[in-house]
């Protein structure tokens, strides 16, 4: 029974982790997934197999050399310079994305309740700063929260929009026309993409936990709920398509019909997927400091987070668009480097 509540927990983290308030608002399931038509789905699978996969590496690795951050991770398989430019490029990455849901934070708050964006800044880091300081355990109880308040706010959607559309099948998504053509590519970036990103709580999550069959189920059972939840964002999206491309929060304009209440739910659970993110990301640059520079987690903590506060008051859309290509690249190529060297030392007793 633990062993099951602890696979349970270890799933919301996976999902919590990689959701984000991206996908919790449709915005990225829409680039990567929904632009290329009913291909969408078979992306969308293709993930599913790239994180219990992946996953399955990172923890197998991670028990069997006993590392505790991505920075452990990325010098065991990448060392040299590419590793060297993977781990900064990490570290800027998250803190910048920790950056942009304080800025995120403000502005949601801002537009929706009129109150000032440094009350809803101020709110994030401190919650934020209450989780983080109980290490693993604070992040495991806020996703086992999170993470189910998420899927019955998006399975309530997606079944008040099947009882009012009543027309809806399997042939009329096939026949809607896709934007890009690329779908294949477009899925490995964004699975490898989110490989990197939950890397840096899985590594000290497996050396942690130490239960590979536990870790393994968790991770499995988070991939297979993280793929029916974006099939059902995805469905909705595309039986929108294109309206859904002017907005900033596409499922915000699907939920508006069916009144305040859903809207003000779903707004919620992009906050709170916000708030999973940015703990999730502090937490893997925190455990990452630890280890280069053999400070304190709680001082790290302390150190992202007034870094973070300057930076997310600068307009840097220029500066995303910069990054999330050039990350998602080498997250790409150090996906593939995982696999090499796993295999490459597979015979050499793996746990």
């Amino acid at each position: 029974m633990k062993n099951l509540l602890l696979v349970l927990q270890i799933s919301a983290v996976f999902i919590g982790t990689i959701v984000g308030a991206g996908l919790a608002s449709g915005q990225e399931i829409s680039q990567f997934f929904t632009s290329y038509g009913y291909k969408s789905f078979i992306g969308i699978l293709i993930c599913c197999f790239i994180y219990i996969m992946m996953s399955c590496i990172v923890i197998n690795l991670s028990l069997k050399y006993n590392l505790t951050s991505y920075d452990g991770l990325i010098s065991l398989v990448s060392p040299g310079l590419l590793g060297q430019v993977t781990n900064l490029l990490t570290t800027i990455f998250l803190i910048s994305t920790s950056a942009v849901i304080l800025a995120g934070s403000g502005s949601l708050l801002h537009q929706y309740f009129s109150i000032s964006k440094w009350v809803g800044i101020i709110i994030m880091i401190v919650i934020s700063i209450l989780v983080l300081f109980r290490g693993t355990k604070g992040l495991i109880e806020i996703n086992s929260f999170i993470v189910p308040s998420l899927i019955i706010v998006i399975v309530t959607i997606f079944i008040l929009y099947v009882s009012f559309y009543k027309d809806i099948n399997a042939s009329y998504l096939k026949n809607i026309s896709a934007y890009k053509h690329s779908w294949l590519l477009s899925s490995l970036i964004y699975g490898g993409f989110n490989i990197l990103c939950c890397s840096g709580v899985l590594v000290p999550l497996s050396t942690e936990i130490k239960n590979k069959k536990v870790l393994i189920c968790g991770i499995t059972l988070g991939s297979i709920g993280l793929t029916v939840l974006s099939f059902l964002i995805n469905a909705l999206l595309i039986l929108n398509v294109p309206y859904i491309f002017k907005y900033e929060i596409p499922l915000l304009y699907i939920a508006n019909r069916f009144g305040n209440v859903i809207q003000f739910m779903l707004l919620c659970i992009i906050w709170l997927e916000m708030f999973s993110t940015e703990v999730s990301n502090i937490y893997s640059v925190s455990r990452n400091l630890q280890e280069l520079f053999n400070i304190s987690y709680k001082k790290a903590i302390i150190l992202i987070i007034i870094i973070s506060i300057p930076i997310s008051q600068i307009g840097f859309s220029k500066l995303i668009s910069i990054l999330y290509p050039a990350f998602a690249v080498i997250s790409f190529i150090f996906a593939l480097q995982c696999l090499y060297f796993y295999f490459e030392n597979k015979g050499r007793s793996l746990h």
